[in-house]
C-alpha cells in the first residue's frame, strides 16, 4: 500500500513539474515519450528495471539517472540502438519491441563520476550549449551522477584576484587561455593563450549555470572545483604570503602554492569558496589536487595542509566530500592519513592498467588507499589522441577482482563506484560502453559473448562479417595486454616529427607494440565486405572509417620502414619513389577521414572561432586551438619541455597542411644528403678541411647521418594562420573506405598499385 501510494505521489511530482527522462527521449526523438513510461521508486539499492504496459515500455529505477540508465539498456539490447558521441539522436520505431519478461538489474556501486579536468581543456575547451546538452544526456544514459563540473572556474578566480587588489591586466597574465585552462586548474601553468577577453568570462558564466541547472534536473551531483592553496607566483611579494615555489613545469612557470600555516590561508579560502558559491551555488563535492605532479617539498607541512584544505571546504558545506585524484604520488598519505573515513573520495584514475587501490602494478599502493573510499576508474585516452585502444581483458579483471579470494586487500569494499576519467572524449566508444555496464554486471563475463551484444546493439543488427571483425579487433588492438603500461592509443606515424628511427609521436605515450597489425586489417577488410549492408548506418560508417584509419596507419609504417631503408642503403632511386608513397598514403588518410565531422579539423577550429565576439577574440581562440594539438607551447616547452605533439590529431586538414609539410620536409632533407654523401668528396684533395681527418672519422663520414631541421620553425607558422577549415564532411565514407582499403592491399603485394 504504501508502495502504491509513493507511485502515485511521484507521478503527481512528475504531472507538476515534468519528467527530465521523458525530455531526454524528446531529445533523442520527437515523440519517444510517449512511447515509454518511467516511473520513479523509492529504493535503498540503486537499480532499473524493464517492462511492459500495453504497447508501452516501462523502465523504473530509483534515480532520474538510474531510470536514464535503463532506457539507454533497452535501446540497446531490445531495439538494436546505440547511442553514443557519434550518434545521440535516433528514429525510434511506431511501435517499440516488447519486453517480454521483466528485466531487474541492481548495484551497491552508488557513485559514478565522469571526467579529468584535462577533458575540459582537450575536448571541451569550446563547446556551446547545444554540445553540452548532448553530453549530459550521453551521462544519464551511461549512469553518470557524479560529474565534475569545472567550466566558469576561472570566473571565480578572476573576481577573487581583482578583489584581492590584482588589476584586470595582471589578472590576464595569471589566467590561461580557454585550450589551456585545465592546467592552470592543475597548478601547472601560468597565463599561456591568454588574456582572456571580458565577453569569455561573460559566456562561461553563463554556460556553467546552464549546464548545473541540466545537471541537477536529472539529480546529478555535479562536483565542483574547490580551493587548495594555489595562488600566483608572485603573491609572495604582491600579497605578503607565505608560499612554496613550485618553480617550472615543462618549461612553464607554475603557480605558487600559499601554505597552510600563513595566518590568511582561511581567508583567502573563504574569498575563493564564497565567490564560487555566489556564481554556482553550494556543492555535495568539491574537486581539489593540490601538489599536483610535483616532487616533495619539505617546506610543506602536508598534514597540516590536507587539514586546512578540509576545514575550508567543510565551511561551506559540513556533509560536503573531498574529491582527489590518484595519480602518481597523489594522495600524498601524510596529508590524507589522518582525514575521517567518508570526508574524502579517491578518484582511483588509471585503474584499467596502473590502479594504486593494491591490485597489482607498477603503481600499486600494499594497502591501497586505507579508511578511503575510492572509485574503479578507466582513463582509456590521453591527450584526445585518435586510435583504437582498449584494454578489454585487463579492464574486466582488476575490475572483478573483489571475486578473487586469493587477493587479500582490506580496502577493497571501500569501492563505492565507477570513473570515466579520460584525457579527451568523443572517441573509442565500444570502451566507455564496456565501462559503463560494469556496476550494473554483478557477475564477471566473457569479453567475447560481451562483444557480440554490443555489434547487434551498435548497427541494429549483426552478421558474421562484422561479428568476426568485431572479435579480431577485441583480440588484439581492444586487448593490450597487462604489463604494456603505454598512455592512450596506438599512436600514428604520421603524426609525429620525422627522425630515421619514429615510433611513438608523443614524448610520453610509452608505446610498445602488442597487436600484430595484419590482425586490425583483416578486421578493416571484412568491415569494408560488410558494407555494402550498412551504407547509410551512421554508427557502421563511423566505426568503417576509423577502423580503415587505423590500418591505413599501420601499413603507413611499414612504408616509412621502406623508405628508410631506402636511405640507408643509397638506393636514391627507390628514396624517391617509396617516399612519395608514404606521403600518397597520408593523402589517403586526410580524405577518408574528411568523409566524417568528427575526424576534421574544421570542427575544432570553427567550433573555437564560433565562441568569439570580434574578430581579435576569434583570432585568439583559433591560435589556441591550433597550438594545441601541435606545439602545445612556445619553443622552449615544445622542444626542451617536450610537450609538441602531445595532444596531437590525425584529422583531416592537419594531416595535409601540418603533417605532411614535416615529412616532405624531412625527406627532401634526406634526398638532398644522399646527393652529398653520392658525390667525390673534393676537400681530400689539395689539403681541403677533410684531407686530415683519420680512417675512422671517414668512415663514420660515410655512414647514413640524422638530419636536424629546426622543427619548430616548421611548425609555429601553421599556428598563426587563419585559413578555414570546413567541418562538414566530403565524399562518401564507404566509397573512400574502400579505396583506402584497396592501396593497402595492393601495396602489400602489387608496386603497380601506385
Amino acid at each position: 500500500m504504501k508502495r502504491l501510494l509513493l507511485a502515485i505521489l511521484v507521478c503527481v511530482g512528475m504531472n507538476m513539474y515534468g519528467n527530465p527522462v521523458d525530455e531526454l527521449l524528446e531529445r533523442i526523438d520527437a515523440g519517444a515519450s510517449k512511447k515509454f513510461e518511467t516511473e520513479l521508486w523509492k529504493s535503498e539499492r540503486d537499480f532499473f528495471e524493464l517492462d511492459q504496459k500495453g504497447q508501452k515500455v516501462v523502465v523504473r529505477g530509483n534515480t532520474w539517472v538510474n531510470i536514464a540508465s535503463g532506457v539507454n539498456w533497452y535501446l540497446k539490447y531490445y531495439a538494436g540502438i546505440h547511442l553514443t558521441w557519434n550518434q545521440m539522436h535516433a528514429k525510434l520505431p511506431a511501435v517499440l519491441p516488447p519486453v517480454t519478461k521483466k528485466e531487474r538489474h541492481e548495484t551497491d556501486l552508488t557513485l559514478r563520476y565522469a571526467f579529468n579536468y584535462c577533458t575540459f581543456s582537450y575536448s571541451m575547451a569550446f563547446w556551446d550549449w547545444q554540445r553540452w546538452e548532448q553530453e549530459i544526456d550521453w551521462l544519464a544514459l551511461h549512469g553518470v551522477n557524479l560529474p565534475l563540473a569545472i567550466v566558469g572556474e576561472e570566473c571565480v578566480w578572476r573576481n577573487m584576484l581583482l578583489k584581492l587588489g590584482y588589476t584586470e591586466e595582471e589578472v590576464g597574465k595569471f589566467i590561461a587561455g580557454p585550450a589551456f585552462l585545465a592546467w592552470w586548474e592543475m597548478n601547472n601553468l601560468e597565463g599561456w593563450g591568454g588574456p582572456l577577453p571580458r565577453s569569455w568570462y561573460q559566456r562561461q558564466e553563463k554556460l556553467q549555470k546552464q549546464i548545473l541547472a541540466r545537471m541537477k534536473r536529472l539529480g546529478m551531483h555535479p562536483v565542483l572545483p574547490g580551493y587548495s592553496g594555489m595562488v600566483p607566483h608572485d603573491a609572495k611579494e604582491r600579497l605578503s604570503l607565505n608560499v612554496a615555489d613550485a618553480g617550472l613545469w615543462n618549461g612553464f612557470q607554475r603557480p605558487a602554492n600559499l601554505l597552510p600555516t600563513d595566518p590568511r590561508f582561511a581567508e583567502i579560502a573563504k574569498l575563493y569558496f564564497d565567490e564560487l558559491t555566489r556564481l554556482y551555488g553550494r556543492a555535495d563535492y568539491y574537486s581539489m589536487d593540490p601538489f599536483h605532479e610535483s616532487s616533495d617539498d619539505a617546506s610543506i607541512d602536508y598534514a597540516k595542509a590536507g587539514e586546512a584544505m578540509m576545514q575550508a571546504m567543510k565551511r561551506v558545506n559540513p556533509t560536503a566530500v573531498w574529491v582527489i585524484q590518484g595519480w602518481t604520488e597523489n594522495p600524498r598519505p601524510a596529508m590524507v592519513d589522518g582525514m575521517k573515513q567518508g570526508d574524502l573520495l579517491v578518484l582511483d584514475l588509471f585503474s584499467e592498467c596502473r590502479p594504486m587501490f593494491g591490485a597489482p602494478s607498477i603503481w600499486k599502493r600494499d594497502e591501497g588507499y586505507k579508511q578511503h573510499y575510492w572509485l574503479f576508474c578507466m582513463l582509456e585516452n590521453f591527450g584526445a589522441n585518435v586510435g583504437l585502444h582498449g584494454r578489454m581483458d585487463q579492464l574486466l579483471d582488476n575490475f572483478y577482482l573483489m571475486s578473487n579470494e586469493q587477493l587479500v586487500m582490506s580496502n577493497y569494499s571501500l569501492k563505492k563506484g565507477i570513473g570515466f576519467t579520460m584525457e579527451g572524449s568523443e572517441n573509442n566508444p565500444v570502451m566507455f560502453e564496456l565501462m559503463s555496464e560494469l556496476p550494473w554486471r554483478p557477475k564477471k563475463f566473457k569479453r567475447e559473448d560481451w562483444i557480440k551484444g554490443y555489434v547487434k546493439a551498435r548497427y541494429g543488427k549483426a552478421e558474421p562479417l562484422t561479428l568476426t571483425a568485431w572479435r579480431l579487433l577485441s583480440e588484439s588492438i581492444y586487448n593490450c595486454p597487462a604489463g604494456n603500461n603505454q598512455q592512450g592509443p596506438h599512436e600514428s606515424i604520421f603524426c609525429g616529427r620525422p627522425t630515421s628511427n619514429n615510433f611513438q609521436a608523443s614524448s610520453w605515450s610509452k608505446m610498445k607494440n602488442y597487436y600484430d597489425i595484419g590482425t586490425v586489417r583483416e578486421a578493416a577488410r571484412l568491415m569494408n565486405e560488410a558494407a555494402a549492408h550498412y551504407r547509410g548506418n551512421n554508427n557502421f560508417e563511423y566505426d568503417l572509417v576509423d577502423i580503415t584509419r587505423q590500418a591505413l596507419a599501420d601499413y603507413a609504417r611499414l612504408q616509412y620502414q621502406r623508405v628508410i631503408g631506402d636511405y640507408k642503403a643509397f638506393d636514391g632511386k627507390l628514396f624517391n619513389l617509396d617516399a612519395a608513397r608514404f606521403l600518397n598514403l597520408l593523402v589517403m588518410q586526410d580524405s577518408l577521414l574528411g568523409t566524417r565531422r568528427e575526424f576534421r579539423l574544421g570542427h575544432w577550429t570553427q567550433a573555437a572561432r564560433n565562441c568569439g565576439t570580434t574578430p581579435e577574440e576569434q583570432r585568439l581562440y583559433e591560435w589556441n586551438a591550433r597550438v594545441q594539438i601541435t606545439t602545445w607551447g612556445n619553443r622552449y616547452c615544445a622542444d626542451t619541455g617536450g610537450l609538441r605533439d602531445y595532444a596531437h590529431k590525425e584529422w583531416q586538414g592537419l594531416l595535409r597542411d601540418f603533417y605532411h609539410k614535416r615529412w616532405s620536409a624531412y625527406f627532401e632533407a634526406l634526398a638532398r644528403q644522399m646527393s652529398r654523401q653520392m658525390q667525390p668528396d673534393m676537400t681530400l684533395l689539395g689539403g681541403g678541411p677533410n684531407a686530415n681527418k683519420t680512417s675512422a672519422e671517414l668512415f663514420q663520414m660515410a655512414l647514413p647521418q640524422e638530419v636536424t631541421l629546426d622543427w619548430y620553425a616548421i611548425e609555429e607558422p601553421w599556428t598563426l594562420e587563419q585559413n578555414a577549415y570546413s567541418p562538414e564532411p566530403v565524399g562518401d565514407p564507404v566509397d573512400m573506405a574502400r579505396k583506402a582499403m584497396t592501396m593497402i592491399l595492393k601495396g602489400l603485394h602489387d608496386d603497380s598499385a601506385w
